[in-house]
């Protein structure tokens, strides 16, 4: 009888593992990542550099007159706006950001981000981490 539950175990936890897809690789310090928008992501932070995962940090630029659409995040989603100039609409409603100023949303709320004719450069951080590096593996590498 202890070897069927032991067997069971173990093939009920491999089917688990199975299901559950493999967490992206870390975003590199050394690269640039580019969305199918033509937003651009530096990440400015790595985990190594805070001994763990807790905050990521990157330096994001919408180009003039984009439009994220509406999407949601996992975790905190921080804005201080450097340049430009950035409509930050969390759950419908609307905040125009410009330099100095800072935007948050926090799950499960629906974000959307846009800009106008001079696009915007934020700093962007996430807590905790992990968002960059789904980005990251959706987003071409330069």
């Amino acid at each position: 009888m202890k070897t069927w539950v032991g067997l069971a175990l173990c093939l009920s936890t491999a089917a688990v593992a199975a299901e559950t897809p493999p967490a992206p690789p870390p975003a590199s310090l050394a690269k640039t990542y580019v969305s199918p928008g033509g937003v651009t992501l530096h990440p400015l932070t790595e985990p190594k550099a805070f001994g763990g995962a807790e905050v990521e940090m990157g330096e994001l630029t919408f180009p003039p007159n984009s439009d994220s659409g509406e999407h949601v995040h996992g975790v905190t989603e921080t804005f201080y706006v450097l340049e430009g100039e950035f409509e930050h609409v969390v759950d419908g409603k609307s905040t125009i950001l410009r330099p100095g100023m800072v935007g948050s949303v926090r799950p499960p709320a629906k974000v959307r981000h846009k800009t106008g004719a001079m696009g915007a450069k934020v700093l962007v951080i996430w807590a905790p981490g992990g968002e960059m590096a789904r980005l990251a593996a959706r987003w071409r590498a330069q």
